[in-house]
Order: C-alpha cells, then structure tokens, then sequence
C-alpha cells in the first residue's frame, strides 16, 4: 500500500547531486527506481530523478521490515528513502554519483507501478509511436529530460538578455481575429457570438506592432504560436517563438541586439565564442551559390551557373529547358566519384522528389570517366561544363536543367545529402549567416496573383517602391533571416508604418480598400495617429534548441508534440466534442473521419 509524506520528509538533495563531501551525512531522497539489485544478503536500488541516479543500499544492518520492503520494489516505483551517505565498496566511474551510497534506515513506498510498456533508458530503441502514446514515460528517460532542462535555460538566458537590453515581457492575446493572409488560421467558435469565430495567433504581429503605437518601444515574449498546416520534420501545428520588437530602428540596429543574443547563448550554453558580426548575405547571392535562402556553408558544392553554355547546346534536354526561361546549374561534389550506379540512382529519385525531371552526371574515379550525358555533347561543351565545375579525378558532377525554381530547389536540397552521405557534417561546427533583401512578393501560378513572401506588413526597400504596382516581382523588402547550419532559426522585418504604403501593400495583393479595411481597418485607422518606424524578429524556440542540442528531430525538445497527422497520441486528441457543447456553439458536424 502506499504511504503518504509528513512534514519531515523533506527531499535532502537531488539524486544526481551526492559526492564524496556528503559522506556522513543522513539525507533524505526520493524519485523513481531505475533497477532494483537482490544479491541475497544484499539489495541495491538504484533511485532516479531528473538530475541522475544515486543507489540506495539495503544489508544485513538494515532493519528486516524495511529490508522486505525493499525486496518486493519494482522498477518504476516511487520511494522516499532516508540515510547516511558513505563510501561504495564498489566504485561505479560512469555516473556522477558512482562515489557514494545512501545506507537506507527509513523507506516509504509513495506508489506502486506496473511493468513499463518499454524500458525507461537513454536512447531507448522504441518506435516513436509507441513512445508517444506514452509520453509521461518518455519523458523520465534521461535523455528528454537532458533536453527540456536545455530548453528551460536557453528560455532563461534569453528573458535575462532582452531584460537587461531594455525589453519589456508583454503578453498579447491567443483568441483573436481570423486573417487572410500566410499560414490557416486554427479557428475558435464563440458561443457568445453565434457563428462567429476567433483564430489562434499564427504569431503576435499585429499586436507587436500596435504595442510600437502605443510606445512601449521595446517588446518581447515567449509567445505561442498555431498554424493550421502540413507538418514536417521541423515543423509542429503549435510552436514557441522568441518574439521581439523595438521602435525608432533600422535594420542594423535590430541585428545588432540580436547578434548579442546569440553570442550570450553560444557562450553561456556552449561555451563557445562566435565572432560579430556575423556574414551577411542577399537573398539573389544565396539562391545564385546555394539554391536555398536558407544555406549550410558547414560544406561546399556551391552551384555553378551552366545555362550559358547549354543555350543551342547539342543536347536537347539541356538546351530545351534554356529555351523555356529556365536554367541549367550544377554541384561538385568532391570524393563523389566513387559512389556506385546504383547510389547515383538513388539522387535522381531524390531530386524527383522536389519536382526535377531528372539528374544529369559524369564522374571520374581513378582516371576512367562515365556519363549520363556527355555522349550527347561536343567535346568542347564537355570540356566548358568540366571546367566550369572544375572537374578533377574523384569529383561527381551532378547537374539539373529546369524551371529555375526546380533547379535552385533541387540542387540545393541534393548538396545537403551528399554532404550527409560523405559524412562532411561535423558535430560542434556552427555556421551562421544573414539572408537579407527577400523579394517582397511571390507569384503563385496556380492562384494566379501575389503573395507576400513574409507577410503583407513588411517594408518594401524604399529605392523598389516605385516597381510595386508595375513590376512587383522586382521589389525587394526589409526583410532578414538569421540561419544557423542550413536551418532559419528565426527572422523579421522592418514594418510599414504609414498608410499609403500599406495600402499599397494590400493593393498589390489583390485587396480592394473595403476588404483591407473589414480585414486590416484597425490597424490602418491607428497608424492614423502616429506610429514610429519599427521592426522586430522572432525565433523559433523549437528550432533553436534543437541546433544548440544538434538534434535531429524537433519532438524531442517538445514536452507534448503533434504526429505527422496533427494528432497526439496520447490523449488521441482532437476529439468529437458532445452533442450539447457543440449545440451551445451551433455548430453542426456533417463530415467526421471513419
């Protein structure tokens, strides 16, 4: 039966905490059992919680009713143990503790447990399915706990610098109004208000930026995110940001304050000195070089611009993509001559992957050449294409003609997994980099009009804003991403803050003024009374305590996370509401999964 704690039973230490000073001195533990030892004469318990384990001894001096209690202790019960710390006669040198152990006098068994559906361990080798379904165990291994005690000092170190920096911690709303633009708004029905609803925030950004009219000046928070979109592998339906926004700002003066962050986290989580400022790169230069706005320099392969010489070249595929308004471009990658047939196979599936019709290659490897191409070009094209991507004995030149959206995507995506496949990715090595001047506007061919390639509030630069209504593909915005090993670990921009850009800015979208009003009117009619120039940034806590663990998946720094499906399979959550909440909400379910 369990026993119940009094006011002396009051935990001494950590179980991870004891050394060789505490010897001699009565302590009181209490956690989980990680293992139970019966020896006969002799029972170890080894007794976990979050900081380690520390092994709790039961001998021939232990009183018999608390030595029976401890026989009959399984794995994962919960126990309140009293004693003295002494020696080990037996030292254990992999865990902190291994020094010492606690002789039991006083033990209380707080709560019983069945057998584990699998094995509370370090990188327990269990199907992810299954753990989730089981979180709160999940969450005892050591491991996960190693990584939501990161996240809560990362989360720490960054409350402590924006502080100091002059920020103030404001809290914005989580019911708010739907908007049309970016990510699906996940939507609240109000029972007040029938057939009315609210949306969670996909961020704080109109709300930010109102507290920049209201002159708070500098803002930050912890904030809560929620965006109704397919998932990815760095990708969750609710997240957390790091979200910041200062007034009377420029762009340098918000990477400045950011670039302070960083170096502070770096230093203070890993011990490691990262040199300010930090590269800084356009948007055109890291599609030309990398094919990605977001690329890893932990590695080369840039990619090198072929169009040029496969415009009438004699081979039609290249040639054909030129004469459509697309491109041919292609990477070196270097010790790639000796990959096989079939592994160069399993690339051109790869790149088919992000919509690439195909994968031209050649290697060289111990002075033998062989192709996928080459036969169908002069020998000059093949020595121009050589030269260009400077072709020596080993490379593997691989080489996509596209759309140049497909190119850049492609190949950008393939330079990242060969990097993985040659093993050029090396833990501990941290690049980083800013991605500035982002076009301002997309065009999406399937909707045929414009979307804002961050959101609709951001500046254009103010040399492209006479092209926005002629030439919008041409404007360029304040806009900055701080990238760390190929990953956007946050971004921002500087806002519009005056009302004939902004309409603009919705024109440009496809709004008339009557939906930018209905939609947006409370943020044009205040910036009728005076809003300073600001900007600010947000990162993703999620991701960037995954690259500071150099993680490879983002559920594993989330205390709860979503499946690829948007559900959780531990509460099997979302549900069927009951008839009666949904009558109070008149609401109407006409179509429920199977």
């Amino acid at each position: 039966m369990a026993e119940l704690l009094n006011s002396t039973d009051r935990r001494t230490k950590y179980c991870g905490e004891f050394r060789e000073s505490d010897i001699g001195a009565r302590v009181c533990v209490m956690g989980w059992v990680q293992r139970q030892r019966d020896l006969g004469s002799l029972i170890f318990i080894d007794l976990r919680d979050r900081s380690g384990i520390v092994q709790l001894a039961f001998d021939e001096a232990t009183e018999k009713s608390i030595f029976d209690t401890a026989f009959g202790i399984r794995a994962e019960y919960v126990l309140c143990a009293k004693g003295v710390v002494r020696k080990r006669s037996s030292v254990n040198t992999n865990i902190p503790t291994g020094l010492v152990e606690i002789a039991v006098d006083e033990l209380k068994v707080l709560s019983g447990a069945q057998t584990p559906p699998f094995a509370i361990e370090e990188n327990s080798d269990v199907k992810p399915e299954l753990r989730l379904k089981h979180r709160y165990l999940d969450l005892r291994r050591p491991d996960l706990q190693r990584n939501l005690m990161a996240r809560s000092r990362i989360s720490g170190i960054a409350r402590r610098y924006f502080e100091e920096q002059g920020f103030l911690d404001i809290e914005t709303p989580c019911l708010i109004k739907p908007t049309p633009e970016g990510a699906r708004d996940y939507l609240v029905p109000s029972r007040v208000h029938p057939g009315k609803f609210y949306a969670l925030p996909q961020s704080p950004q109109l709300y930010k930026q109102l507290l920049m009219l209201s002159g708070f000046d500098r803002y930050f928070q912890i904030a809560r995110c929620f965006r109704d979109e397919d998932l990815r592998a760095d990708r969750q339906p609710e997240f957390t940001q790091i979200d910041l926004e200062m007034s009377f700002i420029t762009q340098d003066v918000i990477i400045e304050v950011v670039e302070g962050f960083l170096k502070r986290l770096f230093k203070e989580f890993k011990g490691m000195d990262i040199t300010l400022p930090l590269q800084r790169m356009t948007y055109a230069e890291a599609m030309d070089r990398f094919g990605s706005d977001k690329p890893d320099l932990r590695f080369g392969m840039e990619l090198k611009d072929l169009t040029g010489i496969a415009r009438g070249c004699s081979f039609k595929v290249f040639a054909s993509a030129v004469e459509n308004g697309g491109s041919v471009r292609g990477i070196n990658v270097k010790g790639g001559g000796k990959f096989s047939r079939k592994e160069i196979d399993s690339l051109t599936e790869y790149v088919k992957s992000y919509k690439a019709k195909g994968l031209a290659w050649l290697k060289k490897n111990n002075g033998e050449v062989s192709s996928s191409y080459a036969k169908f070009l002069s020998p000059e094209e093949n020595a121009a294409i050589e030269a260009a991507l400077g072709l020596e004995d080993g490379d593997l030149l691989l080489i996509v003609a596209d759309r140049s959206g497909v190119v850049y995507d492609s190949l950008g995506a393939l330079r990242c997994e060969c990097a993985r496949r040659l093993g050029l990715i090396k833990k501990g090595d941290y690049k980083m980099l800013w991605i500035t001047e982002f076009p301002l506007l997309e065009y999406s061919e399937e909707d045929g009009r414009y979307y804002a390639k961050h959101h609709p509030f951001t500046m254009p630069m103010e040399e492209d804003l006479p092209f926005l209504e002629t030439e919008p593909e041409k404007v360029r915005s304040i806009a900055y991403d701080i990238v760390i090993n190929g990953t956007e670990a946050g971004g921002g921009s500087i806002r519009i803050h005056t009302p004939d850009i902004q309409t603009r800015m919705f024109h440009a979208l496809g709004m008339t003024d009557e939906e930018s009003q209905t939609k947006f009117g409370f943020l044009l009619d205040a910036f009728k009374y005076g809003t300073p120039p600001h900007g600010g940034l947000a990162f993703g806590l999620d991701r960037l305590v995954t690259l500071m663990l150099e993680l490879d998946d983002i559920r594993d720094v989330i205390a709860f996370p979503k499946v690829q499906n948007a559900s959780e399979l531990m509460t099997m959550c979302p549900a069927l509401p009951d008839e009666k909440a949904l009558d109070e909400l008149s609401i109407a379910v006409t179509k429920t999964e199977d």
